[in-house]
């Protein structure tokens, strides 16, 4: 069997974390059923985050790496754009947004720092 070598990416790992607690969350709020559609997309958004730095490792080029660092960087945005909803809308506590958007904001600067750290390395 192959290696998996994003496996070792802690900003992998973070993300992996992070699509967990998401997705614990939104098991919980899954009963404001008018917001289904809303629910599915924060799992969906929360989901892509390590999923993309996993494709992109997977990926022969840099360049094509760095593409989905930044499309997880995207969904990354999506999903912490989605939890302010659900806390406006009292399904989210502020303390379980803060640990959220803390978490959120250092796969933040990882991404950003490995993309930074490939684009020198091409350059």
């Amino acid at each position: 069997m192959g290696s998996f070598n994003f496996k070792d990416l802690l900003v992998w790992q973070k993300a992996m974390t992070y699509s967990e607690d998401v997705s614990d969350l939104t098991e919980r709020i899954r009963l404001a059923k008018k917001f289904y559609r809303a629910i599915n997309q924060l799992d969906d958004s929360s989901f892509s985050v390590h999923s993309n730095i996993a494709e992109g490792k997977g990926r022969y080029s840099k360049k094509e790496f760095i593409y989905f660092l930044r499309v997880a960087r995207g969904s990354l945005y999506e999903s912490v754009s989605q939890l302010i909803f659900f806390n406006r809308k009292k399904l989210i506590s502020d303390d379980e947004l803060n640990k959220l958007e803390t978490d959120a904001n250092e796969i933040a600067k990882m991404l950003n720092a490995l993309i930074n750290s490939i684009e020198r390395s091409i350059n």
